[in-house]
């Protein structure tokens, strides 16, 4: 009798994921997620989101404390773009009948997160490199505690790699509005999205750093932009004068 079927990794159609459109469905989905958000909850967009540009490489770097996150960035900030927003999303999701579908023509790399996913990297350095949109949470899965964890240096690499135009992306409160363990979000309260200023972090590290040195720095240095959109009660380490 044989074994069960090892769970196989969904194929990535890169066709599909380097297109820059927004597509009749992404803007569906879009539109059904805002009008879902507005009904249960009060949701703030702050900063200058015509700052950021219309083309050319652009990395959305966030932070992660809800499942509400890409479900506000992706509704609130897809429409201001105007420009497809590609994602890196854990590769369970694609075994979802009716997500997984969506997910695969709604521009999502699958990552695995239990190990370094080379094949993503890769395919989010092509999107970058045909100068398109990717969201990324640089500290790779939600916080528990609300507060910043410690950042994975993917996104470092990825922006020192392409020399992307970095967006950094505070969302505070949405952890109350979907908390961690909760099935549904809690009807009534509020969540901000604070967008910072673009940047591209080669132009701020000093001349002839060596690559290490340039990761980590680089890495720093978004997390505290992240860290300076957001409430106090969510900066932990970052909230240290640095």
């Amino acid at each position: 009798m044989s074994g069960p079927t090892p769970r196989t990794k969904p194929a990535i159609d890169e066709e599909e994921l380097l297109r820059g459109d927004i597509t009749p469905l992404i803007r569906v989905v879009s539109f059904g997620a805002r009008t879902l958000a507005r009904s249960l909850t009060r949701v703030r967009i702050e900063g200058d989101t015509a700052a950021i540009p219309r083309e050319g490489p652009v990395i959305l770097a966030a932070n992660h404390i809800s499942n509400a996150d890409p479900v506000l960035v992706g509704a609130f900030l897809t429409p201001r773009l105007g420009r497809r927003i590609h994602w890196l999303g854990k590769k369970e999701m694609f075994d979802w009948p009716i997500v997984g579908w969506m997910a695969r023509t709604g521009g999502v790399v699958p990552v695995d997160r239990a190990a370094a996913d080379v094949e993503a990297f890769r395919v989010a350095q092509r999107i970058l490199e045909a100068g398109h949109v990717l969201m990324v949470f640089p500290e790779g899965t939600r916080s528990a505690t609300g507060e910043l964890q410690q950042p994975k240096d993917g996104l470092a690499m990825l922006a020192l790699r392409t020399n992307a135009t970095i967006v950094p992306v505070g969302v505070s409160n949405a952890d109350r509005v979907w908390p961690k363990g909760r099935p549904v979000p809690v009807p009534g309260r509020h969540a901000t999205l604070r967008i910072g200023e673009p940047f591209r972090v080669g132009e701020l590290l000093p001349e002839g750093i060596d690559r290490k040195a340039a990761k980590g720095l680089a890495t720093d240095l978004i997390m505290r932009r992240i860290a300076a959109l957001l409430d106090p009660r969510h900066r932990g380490p970052y909230g240290e004068e640095g």
